[in-house]
C-alpha cells in the first residue's frame, strides 16, 4: 500500500494528498505527529529506530512519530502508531503543535506541522523489530544533558522535539 501524507498550509488546512517520500523528497509542509510516553517515575520511553530504516536507522528519538491518514484524528494516528511500533497503547493528549523543517543526508526533508502528544505508560513494549531496535527509559533532564553531550545518537527531528517539548513541561 502506498503510504501517502496530508499536506497542510500554515494553518494545518489540509490542500492535497501526496506519496511519503515524494514529499519528502520536495520537503513539502504536511501533517505529522511526534508521541511522548511517560512513566509514573516521569521518565520518557526513547527508541532507538531499527537499522534497517531508510533514514536515520539507529538514532533515538522520541517514543513514536508518524504521518496522520487521511481522516484520522491526531489522537487516532497517535495511538495507531504507538501499537505498530512499541505494541502497546494508550490514553493520549496533545501538548501543542509547531512547524519545523528537518533535512537529512540522503536528500530527504522533513517540513513538518507536527502534533506532539503526550501519554502515561508504565509496562514494557512489545518492539517491532521493522521499526525499532531498541528502547530505554530517560528523564528529560537526562535527555538533554546526553544530547548536548552527543548530539549525533539522536533524531534530527527529536532535537528540535524535544526543545519544544522541554521548554513546555519546565
Amino acid at each position: 500500500m502506498e503510504e501517502k501524507v496530508i499536506l497542510v498550509n500554515e494553518k494545518d488546512e489540509q490542500i492535497g494528498l501526496m506519496e511519503k517520500i515524494e514529499a519528502h523528497r520536495k520537503a513539502l509542509l504536511h501533517r505529522a505527529f511526534s508521541v511522548f510516553v511517560v512513566n509514573d517515575k516521569n521518565q520518557i520511553m526513547l527508541q532507538q529506530r531499527a537499522l534497517e530504516k531508510y533514514h536515520s536507522p539507529g538514532l533515538w528519538t522520541n517514543t513514536c512519530c508518524s504521518h496522520q491518514r487521511e481522516g484520522e484524528t491526531n489522537i487516532q494516528a497517535g495511538k495507531r502508531r504507538l501499537m505498530e511500533e512499541m505494541g502497546f497503547t494508550t490514553d493520549l493528549n496533545e501538548l501543542f503543535n509547531f512547524i519545523y523543517i528537518a533535512p537529512f543526508d540522503n536528500g530527504l526533508t522533513e517540513h513538518e506541522f507536527d502534533h506532539v502528544m503526550v501519554g502515561s505508560y508504565n509496562g514494557e513494549p512489545n518492539l517491532n523489530p521493522h521499526e525499532v531496535a531498541d528502547w530505554k527509559w530517560m528523564t528529560a533532564q537526562e535527555i538533554k544533558t546526553d544530547m548536548e553531550a552527543q548530539p549525533e545518537i539522536y533524531t534530527e527531528w527529536f532535537k528540535i522535539i524535544f526543545d519544544k517539548y522541554y521548554t513546555h513541561i519546565s
